[in-house]
């Protein structure tokens, strides 16, 4: 084992040790210091480190792969001075794919188009319907919707039990009357189509099987085409993800037409959302008319009370 490997599972660890699932970057890294073994080498070096980073892909993936090599190249140079470390701008930063805010009419269409998927007689429809719904109305990442075990949704409490999501936390989200009530009818409806359970997840595919991500975008793909969000052949524009950004905006409007103190609420939806800090949830409210249009008059409240 080379020293640089070995310094590396130290590092990842150490990362992992102190909380950090860190799966993504210790596969990039192990990829990176195969390609240093490849390469001779045992120092890090900002020319090899620049190589591997722009070896393949572009934009985002550049971004990302500098910042696991800077981090990685930071930590050994507290050990041996001789390692360079690349500079925060070595790449263009990536660029934020700007969230697109459904309104109530696109998601009911949405939901309706679902409902029309072949074949007549098949759950398919069901599925997808229920699957976009609940994370339209839930703001559910759309892989923990995907990752949602039978014993993960009780309907007779009305709670869905997340489990050691993104930020390894789990969470308790609870569900509205109407929600329970069309997620019920699909779990009859999936029980009655397959007879034997086959898979322990409660949106299953044909079969019984767990669903898989790349089948859900096609189909999410298709039906955007279908009620005209997407251009035929254009996988840009709306996401699945999308739905989440607007079940967060969503939120912040009703709370400022309600007439609630929205800073003081703000981390009651940081943690329905599953967000480690409430940093985190600014990502997430993107600027509608609506919105800041409550934010203006907020503003303008404060200046009156300072004045």
């Amino acid at each position: 084992m080379s020293r640089l490997r070995t310094a590396f599972e130290r590092y990842i660890g150490m990362r992992q040790g102190l909380g950090y699932k860190y799966d993504g970057p210790a596969k990039r890294l192990s990829e990176f210091v195969a390609f240093m073994e490849a390469s001779g080498a045992e120092t890090i070096t900002n020319d090899l480190a620049m190589e591997w980073v722009t070896s393949m892909g572009g934009q985002p993936s550049w971004s990302i792969r500098l910042v696991d090599v800077r981090c990685f190249a930071q930590h050994l140079s507290y050990f041996d001075p001789l390692t360079e470390v690349l500079p925060s701008d070595a790449v263009a930063p990536a660029r934020r794919t700007k969230p697109y805010i459904y309104s109530e009419i696109e998601i009911q269409t949405l939901l309706a188009a679902a409902l029309s998927l072949p074949p007549a007689n098949a759950l398919r429809r069901w599925t997808y319907h229920c699957l976009f719904g609940l994370i339209a109305v839930a703001g559910l990442r759309h892989s923990e919707a995907l990752s949602l075990l039978r014993a993960d949704v009780d309907l007779d409490q009305g709670v869905l039990i997340i489990r050691e999501t993104k930020f390894g936390k789990s969470r308790l989200v609870p569900l509205h009357a109407t929600t329970i009530a069309v997620l019920s009818g699909y779990a009859a409806r999936r029980d009655a189509h397959l007879g034997t359970p086959r898979s322990p997840y409660f949106f299953v595919a044909e079969q019984g099987g767990r669903l898989l991500h790349q089948y859900v975008h096609r189909v999410f793909w298709r039906l955007s085409r279908q009620i005209g969000l997407r251009q035929e052949g254009n996988r840009d524009g709306p996401r699945i993800h999308d739905l989440r950004h607007r079940f967060a905006v969503q939120t912040l409007i009703n709370w400022h037409r309600a007439g609630e103190d929205v800073e003081r609420e703000l981390p009651v939806l940081s943690t329905f959302l599953g967000h480690a800090n409430v940093r985190d949830t600014y990502w997430y409210l993107s600027a509608t008319p609506e919105l800041m249009n409550h934010a203006v008059r907020r503003l303008d409240k404060r200046w009156e009370v300072r004045s």
